[in-house]
Formats: C-alpha cells, structure tokens, sequence
C-alpha cells in the first residue's frame, strides 16, 4: 500500500491536483493501524489507503478535507477508551495523526492572445504561476508568440475542460477580442468547472452585454455573480503591462484574502 501512496501523490503532483496525506506519526497500546499508516484524501472526499477505519477515519476525513480548504497541516491526537466521553474507539490506546495538505502550484490561464494576454502571461510567469495560454486561433498559440507559457492550448474555450484540469487552484483570464467571444464559449465552459477565479477584460459596457447573453445562454446568476469584470485593481492601467499589474493584483489579493488599500492606510 505504501508503494501506491507515494504513485498516487505522483499523479497528483503531476497534474496540478490537490490532496491530504494524513499519516500516524505514534501509537501506543491498542490501535487498529500503527506508526506510518497512511490515507490520501482528495477533495472530492475519496480516499487511499487508512488510519484506523470507522469514526477515527471519519474525523481524520473531515479534517483532512478543511486543510485542503485552509492549507494549513493539522496534528490530531485521539484517545480510543471511551465512546461515551467522545473517543472515535474503544481499543484502548492512543494514536497521533498528522496531517499534511498537499496544493498544486496555482495556475493562470489566459484566455485570448494579443498584447495584453501576452503581459498577463509574463507577469504570471514571473510571479511562480504556471502558466497555460489559449487561443481558438493558431498563430496566437505559438512559443514565439507566447514565450512564457508552460502549455498552449489551440482549442475553442468551451473544449478547454477535455484539455486540461480546471480547479479552484486555477484562475482564469480572458483578454479575448470581444463579448461575442465570450458569451459563445463561456456558457460550456462554466458548464463544466469552477475556477478558483475568472475576469474578463473591457468596459462595463462590454461586461453589461456580455452578462445578458451568458443570462440568455442559461447561465445561472450566482454562476456569472462569481465573474470580476472590468477586471483588475483601479490603478488608471493604460499600457497592456500596466494592465497585467491591474489584473494580477486583484488575483493575489483574493488569493490572500487582503483588502487592496494602500499600506499607508
């Protein structure tokens, strides 16, 4: 089992996934598994491998899975002697329980090429996102069009969930050549995912007929409610660099839950 653990933390390293490696890290007396048993838990609430079975690994679920909402490690200690007192077990004897989140490196994917999907791309690549840039048409998909891209993708963007993973780990910016762009593919594409973060460049003009027609594709409200348009910080952005600082500044900021005042404040 242990060699499977580690194959299955591969995988999901590989294809920017998250997950919780949960791990006993002592046990003493009587425990249903001992020191360096292990449980892999997704965020869909599936798991690999066990911790002890029965209400013990019901609690180290639940656990497991806030740590992949907070990303923050957990050390659980649980006494199994009394059910009454609220132990998980009657074994009689003690385990701890480590908890480790394991997140991907977040990923920006651009949405669009030209000037200022180009700058959001170089930015995110210097800011240690990886970066995904697609496009439904070629030559805006190319490395000498796109030098700062991990992947390019030449697809429609109601396809881009057969191509690539989108996850709350994903933020996604569309810099495309207008709302008619967007409102035929975005429909398919919210269909299918939910992106930690999704804007969409140009006027509130644009935005407010952009809106009508996700509402008259079938969109649900709450769905396009979660979309940042105009997107960015109000920075009086002109240049497509001063722009990508707008739009990377607001995705770092709901990132860290800050506020976007200005530190002298």
């Amino acid at each position: 089992m242990s060699e499977s653990i580690w194959q299955i933390l591969a995988d999901i390293k590989a294809h920017y996934r998250a997950a919780a490696l949960c791990t006993i890290i002592e046990s003493h007396g009587s425990t249903p598994r001992h020191v360096g048993s292990k449980m892999i838990v997704t965020p869909d609430g599936k798991f690999t491998g066990s911790v002890g079975g029965g209400e013990i690994e019901n609690r180290v679920l639940q656990e497991a899975l806030a740590s992949l909402t907070d990303g923050k490690t957990r050390r659980l200690t649980y006494s199994m002697v009394d059910p009454q007192r609220g132990d998980p077990g009657i074994c009689g004897g003690t385990v701890e329980i480590y908890i480790e989140p394991i997140l991907p490196d977040p990923t920006l994917m651009v949405i669009g090429g030209g000037h200022v999907g180009k700058a959001v791309a170089h930015l995110a690549k210097w800011l240690e996102f990886r970066v995904v840039v697609c496009d439904d048409r070629p030559e805006f998909t190319t490395a000498e069009m796109n030098p700062d891209a991990d992947l390019l993708l030449n697809v429609p963007m109601g396809e881009l969930p057969d191509h690539i993973e989108i996850n709350a780990f994903t933020s996604i910016v569309l810099t495309t050549r207008g709302a008619n762009v967007d409102i035929a593919g975005l429909p398919d594409l919210l269909r299918q995912c939910e992106p930690g973060y999704i804007g969409i460049i140009g006027s509130r003009k644009r935005w407010l007929t952009t809106r009508q027609g996700l509402l008259d594709a079938g969109v649900p409200e709450a769905v396009i409610n979660r979309i940042h348009s105009p997107i960015g910080l109000e920075l009086q952005a002109e240049t497509p660099e001063e722009i990508a600082v707008s739009i990377l500044a607001e995705i770092l900021m709901l990132r860290r839950g800050a506020s976007g005042k200005s530190m002298k404040d």
